[in-house]
């Protein structure tokens, strides 16, 4: 062959298309890719959600904070499951699951307590934590409350002018009850951290003593017997462990991801699953490395 042989001409038109069809190809991925940058910065609506699929249950960040109060202070207490519906089906009825400021006449807070009949102070009724106590210590004095209709159960405690109209949400109540306790990774909250940060006006950096603080408020501390166990720190401060009982793990877990923006938790490890703040509803993923007894959160 001479050495001054070239390739034939017809076969430089391809490598060109060739050339032409994968720049083309990156731009419409750099496109996409900005695109779903877009739609997830600037479309996402922050939020939480108790549930998948057409059976979840949307819920904004002070409805899910007080679900899972809720139900950290019915671990903490040994309570029933069926105490914790009653609890959701009034909540929702009074409040729709909102710690209020008002009410009628002088009720306030999630269950809509009123001062003037022995529930508290205005101040202590907005503590949803406190809240949830007095109405789980009113209830549990009601003869055989676990077995009467929700209804009436509810209005046992709250003597409102209908209580009938808690019956509407015992069916919500009880899904509510096993998402935030038994069933694994079914709350979840999604939402840019330094943006829920700062609308929380709190720091975006991870706080964990103020966050064991309060979760030990709301489940007991390790002594006293509820699903908290065992408590540690990393020497590096940015993690936490917490040992927990099975039957109260997906309780803690859930309240340490519906709080995580007001400490700057970004991560929380629980049997098998991870949950990372973001701004996607996806935000459970399989995690085989994580321990079933212990909840790690970062």
């Amino acid at each position: 062959m001479p050495n001054n042989y070239q390739r034939p001409s017809w076969r430089r038109p391809l490598t060109v298309l060739a050339v032409t069809v994968v720049l083309l190809a990156l731009g419409g991925y750099a496109a996409y890719t900005a695109y779903q940058h877009f739609v997830t910065k600037y479309l996402t609506v922050p939020g939480c959600q108790a549930g998948t699929g057409v059976n979840a249950f949307s819920l904004d960040f002070v409805q899910a904070s007080d679900a899972a109060i809720i139900a950290g202070v019915a671990a903490r207490e040994h309570l029933p499951r069926q105490a914790l519906v009653i609890a959701y089906a009034t909540a929702l009825q009074e409040s729709k699951l909102e710690n209020l400021s008002y009410g009628d006449l002088d009720s306030v807070g999630v269950f809509q307590q009123r001062p003037s009949e022995g529930w508290g102070s205005a101040t202590q009724l907005q503590d949803p934590v406190y809240a949830s106590t007095a109405f789980f210590r009113a209830l549990v004095k009601v003869p055989g409350y676990t077995r009467l209709p929700v209804y009436q159960a509810a209005q046992d405690v709250q003597h409102s002018a209908d209580g009938s109209a808690y019956e509407q949400y015992a069916d919500t109540g009880t899904a509510l009850a096993a998402e935030f306790t038994a069933t694994p990774h079914a709350v979840t909250c999604w939402y840019d951290p330094a943006s829920q940060a700062a609308s929380n006006g709190v720091s975006a950096r991870l706080n964990l003593p103020a966050a064991i603080s309060e979760l030990n408020r709301t489940f007991g501390r390790p002594h006293e017997r509820g699903p908290v166990r065992k408590v540690t720190t990393a020497r590096s401060g940015k993690s936490g462990t917490f040992t927990v009982t099975a039957a109260g793990g997906w309780a803690v877990a859930s309240w340490l991801v519906t709080n995580a923006s007001s400490y700057g938790i970004t991560q929380v490890r629980y049997r098998g699953y991870q949950w990372t703040a973001g701004l996607t509803e996806t935000a459970w993923q399989r995690d085989p490395g994580s321990a079933a007894g212990s909840i790690v959160a970062s």
